[in-house]
């Protein structure tokens, strides 16, 4: 593998990932998240919180005491998708060895993907003004569920006064914002990114819709093994949450300051199927683009990259189309794992927790297993990694995002020096 030096338009250029954070199902910071992950363990478990409902099961983020981690008054004015951000963006901002009194707040961009924002507190305030009480409506329930907060409670609490943003691409919407961080450093708008993405989807009414979608799985009498990628017998995703952040820099900034890189991210490619407003393309023709794209941006060809971190959601159609996407360009598709077998999907928020498990698989040179796949269906000519951690020499690996509308973003990574 040969990496391009420079190119048109900032092309082949990577930059450093020097931190990350980690709130997922399988754990709270990188460390157990990770652990969690190479268990290859299912966190699937019925949800008190969706009782009723036709789907009550999810992937929650374990023992998470807001209050005990943000103070009292700072956790009770955030929802849970916020509070996710917040705390992987200092878990990010820590292990990159960052201090936020020490840096020039103008120079730090925040990017965070959210694909639906929150509906946590809405439910009380809905039945205040259907009663007719609109004055008990709370002030805070708007402002604390508007998706753009995740990137704007980073701020406040960090003091970074750069770019400041959410992107919405359904549940691409986590790689996207890396890509967009990348590109600012990149375009010289800012010196640091705190980019990620981050979200709760295991809310009443996100849940109904997406049953009544046929999107989820009816295992409920199996929450455990029912979110299971490329599996023969895949019935639909389990809802998941969290959040993951990336600490993204200029490599010559991070070498200037003595910064040892995680990995670097090399390339991001985005594209759009303008097939169907939830189905993917079958033959999965946008996200082949997309990947093509992200592998000519970072300078590689298909059999350069060792691993895929595949989107891998557990829905008969979308695993199918991805399939297809990989074999439309790779010849040999190298090893693949799906971590929402393990913690669900996250939506806005997984593509940014699949970024930064792609990082520490490149780190670590080990692939997590794929929970809950048992046969893999015979449609699937993959070399899905299963059962249990591999040991894998790895010098590239991709990471995988598709979503409802059609939104495509892939991320190419490659190991640092």
């Amino acid at each position: 593998m040969q990496l391009a030096k420079t190119g048109a338009a900032g092309r082949c250029v990577p930059v450093a990932v020097t931190g990350l954070g980690l709130v997922t199902p399988a754990g709270i910071g990188r460390g157990a998240a990770w652990e969690g992950l190479c268990a290859g363990d299912s966190t699937a478990a019925a949800d008190p919180g969706l009782d009723g409902l036709p789907v009550a099961f999810s992937c929650r983020v374990p023992d998470l005491d807001a209050a005990a981690l943000l103070g009292r008054r700072l956790s009770r004015r955030l929802d849970r998708f916020t509070v996710f951000a917040l705390l992987a963006a200092r878990e990010a901002v820590a292990a990159a060895g960052l201090a936020p009194d020490g840096w020039d707040g103008a120079r730090i961009g925040v990017v965070m993907g959210v694909g639906t924002g929150s509906m946590q507190g809405w439910q009380p305030e809905f039945d205040r003004l259907a009663n007719g009480t609109p004055e008990r409506v709370s002030p805070l329930a708007l402002p604390r569920s508007v998706p753009n907060m995740a990137a704007a409670e980073i701020a406040l609490d960090l003091g970074a006064t750069g770019p400041n943003m959410v992107v919405s691409t359904a549940c691409a919407s986590g790689t996207s914002a890396i890509g967009l961080g990348r590109d600012w450093l990149l375009a010289g708008r800012c010196d640091l990114v705190l980019a990620g993405g981050s979200e709760s989807a295991r809310l009443p009414m996100t849940a109904a819709c997406f049953a009544q979608l046929r999107a989820l799985s009816r295992r409920s009498g199996a929450p455990h093994s029912a979110s299971r990628p490329f599996d023969r017998d895949r019935d639909g995703f389990v809802l998941g949450e969290g959040a993951g952040v990336l600490v993204l820099e200029r490599v010559a900034d991070a070498r200037a300051r003595g910064a040892r890189p995680e990995a670097y991210l090399a390339g991001f490619g985005a594209s759009c199927d303008a097939h169907h407003v939830t189905a993917p393309h079958p033959g999965g023709d946008g996200a082949a683009r997309a990947l093509r794209a992200a592998l000519a941006d970072a300078g590689l060809a298909p059999g350069d990259v060792d691993h895929v971190n595949a989107h891998g959601t557990s829905t008969p159609q979308g695993d199918a189309a991805e399939h297809n996407a990989l074999h439309q360009v790779f010849a040999r598709v190298p090893p693949v794992t799906a971590v929402k077998g393990a913690i669900g999907h996250a939506i806005g928020g997984a593509g940014a927790i699949e970024a930064a498990c792609t990082v520490l698989s490149l780190r670590h040179q080990l692939v997590p297993p794929t929970a809950n796949l048992d046969v893999l269906d015979p449609a699937m000519d993959l070399d899905v990694v299963t059962k249990v951690p591999r040991a894998h020499r790895m010098r590239a690996a991709v990471s995988n995002s598709f979503g409802f509308g059609g939104q495509n973003a892939v991320l190419a990574f490659t190991t640092a020096d």
